[in-house]
């Protein structure tokens, strides 16, 4: 008998499946099975045809999740991996929520370093169960038993998972299942395992939020207020009328916008463009990037938070004073755009209970009960449909759920009866959206005679990120870890480290972009270093390697990736002139990336980046092919970023609008990266950010060692340097 499923077989009966298996957790938290309609916790499905769906908790942005979650199910099941699909969980903050945000959610890095366990246990327990239905109704031992590609097999017997659906429903689910050995996996750590996006991707047929469209729909815009904080004084919309496809204008709560109705979304983005609309802006941020700049300045010399109990800013100061060489560096660092190549929308649609919301959803855990409260719905009345996202960077994850809010009170002012597509251009976003906080440090280290660290006094001013969001209730001793990330918990074996904190007060909206705060403390704590081993007459490699010299665990893997990738670039060898290499290394997300960069400089003194290597030590590696993909990612981000970009402010008003002024990396910019993966059997930890940190300070310390020119200030284009 041929039990095999082919694909038009399989996609036929993930349209006709009946009854399925679903393995999960209870409301208890206990593993248990239970048919299509149990009220439980599935990450996995398994039809009466044999089909395999994986229920995906992390939505996908882009950054592998349905393929490295599908990976763990798939593992320790045996799955077929060709036929095994995936889908994403619907809004439940009790049965799926991020283990460790205690929300349902995806960000910071930590969709497989939390599910790695919790995938594969329910895969495990899948096996186990139909193993064992298998068993009885065969007559035969359990270890009789094989699976391959998701096909049973024993002593002349060979049925899909699905024949044997039946009877597991009828058995209780073992509650310790053994999982496999890492020299069982066939699966995880397999770099040749295509990736369950891509068909969809490459073909056109994967639906994101932008696609969506449901029947009866209309297509909303707003006007935001052009300075944050400013209110809308008066309107008239005479000459939106006369737009062809113009439907309605309606004024947000708290005058802070106008929402524009029509046909199409040119329709929308027309009657918006012919708005006439006057603000007012007595209580807005009025100050341009200038003012903001010298504010921050202030901040710095009498720090608010002192973030580290070793060391006071008095005692590291006095060690300072005695010091053989005393060097003090300023950094400043813009506020930053996402920018994703999507930009934000969402679907808003009313059902029989309530309403139906069709968006790549970041944080279903917060935006189902916001958006409940908003529209005076009870959380089971509001659904949410999670489709694939075209990027994110921390900008679909907002704490008060800004464009899914907006798109609900749109809605609302509708009448609640009408299906509403809210459309955000990308100048919204950029002229009006969130942004990485403009930051500013200080650092004044003491050197003795040998160019040992006697001293560092470290100082940050930023915005906070986290004050005033749902995790507040994570800071403490009024210090936002995430900005003083990366160098108050440094591995660097730094005698008297004295972190400083102050909190900018602004009206700009600030929110986590990939990798958060270590995107300028990674710079400012690696640049400061080179600077140091320049002064202490040292090999910038060897110097870093003496302040990671210690025994912890953490010290050695961080000097692991910086060895690997010193190696794999043959660090120290000669160079031809007008090149120079620079090297940099960061710990975030648990993870550790190293990066050397080389760099060339033309005769006309512009600067092309030659090449990165890469290595990340990211514990098991799930999917070597998507952690290569991610540290190149990350790396061109965050190259991108630091060569050219910037939010600037003329009187409260953001400058920039679209990409010709926000200038992501071109192809032309992408060097040859080469990614080096460390073997480990740690547990898996993040890579969707860490590739980011070091990229910007590696470059900047190429760029120094082959022309001179020390950059602390960004971006590097406003310092003089120019790329070809």
């Amino acid at each position: 008998m041929d039990s095999s499923i082919t694909r038009r077989n399989f996609i036929k009966s993930a349209a006709t499946a009946g009854i399925a298996l679903v393995i999960g957790l209870n409301a208890k938290g206990v593993l248990a099975i239970g048919s299509e309609k149990s009220v439980l916790n599935p990450f996995v499905k398994i039809s009466e045809e044999g089909v395999v769906t994986v229920v995906i908790k992390h939505f996908e942005m882009g950054q592998g999740t349905t393929t490295g979650l599908a990976t763990l199910v798939a593992e320790e099941l045996d799955a077929d991996w060709d036929t095994l699909t995936v889908e994403f969980a619907p809004a439940d903050n009790k049965k799926y929520k991020n283990l460790l945000f205690g929300a349902q959610g995806t960000g910071g890095s930590t969709a497989i370093a939390n599910s790695f366990m919790q995938y594969r246990q329910a895969g495990a327990a899948a096996r186990d169960v139909i193993v064992r239905a298998a068993a009885e109704q065969w007559g035969i031992p359990v270890q009789d038993i094989v699976i391959e590609k998701g096909i049973l097999k024993a002593k002349g017997h060979s049925e899909n998972f699905g024949k044997m659906i039946k009877k597991a429903l009828s058995l209780t689910p073992n509650t310790a299942v053994k999982l496999k050995s890492p020299e069982q996996f066939t699966l995880i750590g397999n770099a040749n395992l295509h990736r369950k996006d891509n068909q969809d991707k490459t073909q056109g047929t994967a639906i994101f939020a932008i696609d969506v469209k449901v029947p009866g729909m209309v297509y909303a815009v707003i006007l935001y207020p052009p300075r944050f904080g400013a209110k809308l004084a008066s309107y008239d919309v005479s000459q939106s009328k006369q737009v062809a496809g113009f439907r309605d204008v309606k004024m947000l709560p708290d005058s802070r916008g106008l929402v524009v109705y029509a046909k199409s979304t040119w329709a929308a983005i027309s009657a918006r463009n012919v708005l006439n609309a006057s603000w007012d802006f007595k209580e807005s941020e009025n100050r341009g990037t200038d003012e903001l700049v010298a504010y921050h300045r202030t901040l710095l010399g009498q720090p608010t938070y002192q973030t580290r109990k070793a060391a006071s800013t008095q005692d590291v100061n006095s060690t300072i004073k005695g010091a053989a060489v005393v060097i003090e560096k300023e950094f400043i660092f813009p506020n930053l755009a996402h920018a994703p190549m999507e930009p934000l929308n969402c679907v808003i649609e009313p059902t029989e209970k309530g309403i139906k919301i069709h968006d790549g959803c970041q944080f279903p855990g917060l935006t189902q009960p916001t958006v409940a409260k908003v529209l005076g719905l009870e959380l089971s009345q509001v659904e949410i449909n999670t489709v694939y996202a075209g990027g994110s960077f921390g900008r679909r994850a907002t704490p008060n759920s800004d464009y899914q809010v907006d798109a609900a009170l749109a809605f609302l002012l509708l009448g609640s009866k009408t299906p509403i597509k809210l459309m955000w251009t990308r100048e919204d976003d950029i002229k009006g959206g969130y942004y990485r906080p403009m930051a500013m440090h200080r650092a004044k280290v003491g050197l003795d005679d040998k160019g040992n660290i006697l001293g560092w006094d470290h100082r940050i001013v930023a915005k906070s990120i986290l004050k005033g969001s749902p995790f507040e209730g994570s800071i403490k001793d009024g210090v936002d870890h995430a900005s003083v990330e990366g160098i108050n918990n440094t591995e660097y074996q730094i005698p008297m480290l004295s972190v400083g904190l102050s909190d900018a007060q602004t009206k700009i909206p600030v929110l986590w972009w990939r990798s958060v705060g270590h995107t300028h403390t990674a710079y400012t704590m690696e640049v400061m270093l080179d600077i140091l081993a320049e002064a202490a007459k040292q090999d910038p490699v060897e110097y870093r390697l003496k302040l990671l010299s210690g025994e912890s665990k953490e010290q050695k893997r961080i000097a692991g990736v910086l060895k690997m990738a010193v190696q794999k670039s043959n660090w120290g060898s000669e160079l031809p002139a007008g090149r120079g290499r620079g090297v940099a290394v960061h710990k975030s997300f648990n993870s550790y990336v190293a990066q050397v960069i080389e760099v060339s400089v033309n005769e006309a003194g512009k600067i092309n980046v030659e090449s990165v290597h890469c290595a990340v030590d990211c514990g098991v590696a799930v999917n070597p092919d998507v952690i290569k993909a991610q540290m190149e990612g990350g790396i061109g981000f965050g190259l991108g970023a630091v060569m050219r970009n910037e939010i600037t402010f003329t009187n409260g008003e953001v400058n920039q609008s679209n990409f010709p002024d926000y200038e992501p990396l071109r192809i032309k910019d992408m060097p040859t990266v080469s990614v080096h993966i460390v073997r480990s059997a740690e547990p898996p930890t993040g890579v969707g950010e860490p590739g980011v940190p070091p990229s910007g300070p590696a470059l900047a310390n190429a760029i120094y060692a082959a022309t001179g020119k020390r950059i602390t200030q960004l971006p590097m284009s406003k310092q003089g340097i120019e790329f070809i």
